[in-house]
């Protein structure tokens, strides 16, 4: 992890935002399969869509290639609602996310953070629970497709 620069990324340049969306898509293939919902919006999201985002996205960069991403807004209360959180599947297991909700939570510290993650994709579970993200909810997104919203709560 040491050879990790986490830098913002400007979706709007058509580069990056293709880069981004390259890592999504691998990374949400991975989700997809996981929860059994081949459908993920995510996972269908055009470069056009991407690029007109108005989420705040991190990267982090391994020897200049973006290896993962985390974007987020910030809502009316002070809330960030995380969006997307993404690593490339060879970069899975070497610290990656973490180092993305770390610099998230330097770059933009608030007293609460939200984030929703397929019910059934117990690596992101615990990745938020290690990161200490609490369950709050659970819907129905599909036939048989739950998720899970989850919050950190912070004194800041």
């Amino acid at each position: 992890m040491d050879d990790l620069e986490v830098l913002l990324v400007d979706v709007s340049d058509e580069n990056a935002a293709r880069e981004v969306l390259a890592v999504q898509r691998a990374a949400y293939a991975v989700e997809a399969e996981l929860i059994g919902f081949p459908e993920l919006p995510m996972l269908h999201e055009t470069l056009d869509e991407l690029r007109a985002s108005d989420e705040t996205f991190l990267g982090a960069y391994e020897d200049g290639r973006l290896v993962g991403v985390v974007s987020w807004d910030v809502l009316e209360d002070g809330t960030v609602d995380v969006f997307r959180l993404v690593v490339d599947p060879a970069a899975h297991r070497r610290g990656v996310a973490s180092l993305l909700l770390e610099s998230l939570a330097a770059w933009r510290p608030t007293d609460r953070t939200i984030v929703s993650t397929g019910s059934a994709n117990a690596p992101a579970l615990a990745l938020y629970a290690r990161h200490g993200f609490v369950p709050v909810g659970e819907r129905e997104v599909a036939t048989g497709v739950r998720l899970t919203d989850l919050e950190r709560r912070e004194i800041v």
